[in-house]
């Protein structure tokens, strides 16, 4: 273990961003070295730990396995330092950066975050609204809310909840919704970017899945409106649709007369820290909190 406490922190920059854009060219650009210093720099690295880091062949390198592994740990303590430097010296609260999947932040988060404000006046709060995921290497962000199964890293991911999936419409056109039939002579509208389409929901329930829809969209707060303004049918999560049903806009007309889907829609993924700063604390307190009271209303 004596050798790695003498593998000197300005190479390990440099390996984490050869690692992070795969190119020798790309992270001396981005350092201000040449890549000869950058390749020098590795090579010195890899004796020092007497490890390979890269394989390379004439014009691309990789990492290798020990390269990938390594990588993930020295992207987090990077982090940790940058983090640290940035507490210590900052004489303003550092703020709580917030990655969020586009429908769930405009359907469920910023409806309640009035909230969260007044009850914790001292956070400063900076929000972006994505379908990508966060980077936390660079650290950007500090926590992400993803929309289906994150993908496989070493950040904790926590599943927010069990969400139902259901037919959704105006209370204009429920009354012509009294069976699971009756559907075949509707408008459905699609949420493309959505994990579960209409044809699980069919397969749930034992039906043939038309093979017409009048409307799809990108986004599912889009197919959210549409159905508000009874354009057709939205097959939709009720979390993300909490809003509308509550206030009329919304019904489930075959709610207890067909099988809903239920999963995990979403998931809280942030990297494993020793100590998460309070801010940080207080909003996953708060958003699990919320949570679950909302799925007792």
């Amino acid at each position: 273990m004596n050798r790695f406490k003498r593998l000197p922190l300005p190479a390990l920059r440099i390996f984490e961003a050869a690692g992070r854009t795969c190119s020798f060219a790309l992270a001396a650009r981005e350092l201000d070295l040449s890549p000869s210093a950058v390749s020098h720099a590795i090579r010195k690295l890899e004796t020092g730990a007497e490890l390979t880091l890269f394989t390379r062949s004439a014009r691309t390198i990789a990492l290798t396995a020990e390269g990938a592994l390594l990588l993930e740990h020295v992207q987090r303590g990077l982090e940790e330092m940058s983090r640290g430097f940035a507490m210590a010296i900052s004489e303003t609260t550092v703020p709580l950066r917030l990655h969020v999947a586009p429908t769930f932040a405009t359907q469920w988060l910023i409806p309640r975050l009035a909230r969260f404000v007044r009850e914790h006046p001292g956070i400063d709060l900076r929000i972006s609204a994505s379908t990508d995921y966060a980077t936390f290497e660079n650290d950007d962000f500090d926590l992400d809310i993803v929309y289906g199964e994150p993908r496989r890293s070493a950040h904790e991911k926590t599943p927010l909840l069990i969400e139902e999936l259901t037919p959704l419409c105006s209370p204009e056109l429920a009354p012509s919704i009294r069976s699971m039939q009756d559907l075949y002579a509707q408008t459905l509208i699609k949420s493309d970017g959505q994990s579960v389409q209409w044809k699980g929901w069919f397969a749930a329930n034992d039906l043939l899945t038309p093979s017409h829809y009048g409307l799809a969209f990108d986004r599912s707060s889009m197919a959210i409106s549409a159905a508000v303004d009874g354009l057709g049918v939205v097959l939709e999560s009720t979390l993300l649709a909490q809003r509308e049903i509550a206030a009329g806009k919304l019904v489930a007309p075959l709610r207890g007369l067909s099988n809903s889907v239920r999963y995990v829609g979403h998931y809280l993924v942030h990297p494993r820290r020793h100590r998460q700063h309070d801010a940080f604390t207080q909003f996953k307190r708060w958003l699990l909190e919320e949570l679950a009271a909302g799925e007792e209303r």
